[in-house]
């Protein structure tokens, strides 16, 4: 395993100086599941949640985490996304909202903290609608699925 990037020769956190890096083309994939009580699957699927799209508000919530991600973890670089797609998928059948969140870019770093944040704020953003009718959901499985792009390579996690 290698050592941790974030952390100096005397222990101290530090932020990865990135400036001799090449700029390649760079995304990452990363997703988390929403579970809950099939009847509230169902308010937000057919629309009749008092608080509104709770699908489109999570997607907007997920997007502006992706942007705001430098804010959030300290040693995070600030980036310029060219893409944040936050797809939302209703499973019906495991009573669930799945995440998947692809974020791209050009640069001298990677995004899955991007990736990983947006996810997660888009799964915090569903709960936050639907708390009032079901205070028992689950956001479980934040995970990276996939990154390509820079020296460390391809990686794509085990199904």
């Amino acid at each position: 395993m290698s050592k941790l990037t974030h952390i100096d020769a005397a222990g101290q956190a530090q932020m990865v100086d990135v400036g001799a890096k090449s700029i390649t083309e760079r995304i990452a994939i990363a997703q988390a599941v929403v579970g809950m009580q099939p009847e509230t699957l169902k308010l937000i699927i057919e629309g009749g949640h008092k608080k509104g799209d709770v699908f489109a508000v999570a997607r907007i919530a997920g997007i502006q985490a992706a942007k705001k991600c430098a804010d959030l973890i300290p040693l995070c670089h600030p980036l310029m996304l060219s893409s944040v797609n936050v797809d939302l998928e209703a499973d019906t059948t495991a009573s669930q909202v799945r995440i998947t969140v692809t974020c791209k870019l050009a640069g001298q770093t990677g995004v899955e903290m991007e990736a990983l944040t947006a996810a997660s704020v888009a799964a915090l953003t569903i709960y936050d609608m639907c708390k009032a009718v079901d205070r028992g959901m689950v956001i479980e499985g934040v995970r990276l699925l996939e990154k390509a792009g820079g020296k460390s390579g391809h990686y794509r996690a085990d199904s």
